[in-house]
């Protein structure tokens, strides 16, 4: 159960840094051209993680 819930956590830290990093890559004309900006990306991260 444990090891259950910390692979999990794990696995949506992994998935918050990779989705951070890609769009943290980006310039804000790619950021522009999908309608995001920079002051977006880590609640996007975050959401990204949870779901």
């Amino acid at each position: 159960m444990f090891v259950t819930i910390l692979l999990s956590k794990l696995r949506a830290y992994r998935r918050y840094r990779e989705t951070l990093r890609e769009l943290s890559g980006l310039t804000d004309r790619e950021l522009d051209d999908i309608g995001l900006s920079r002051s977006e990306i880590d609640a996007i991260a975050h959401r990204s993680a949870v779901a």
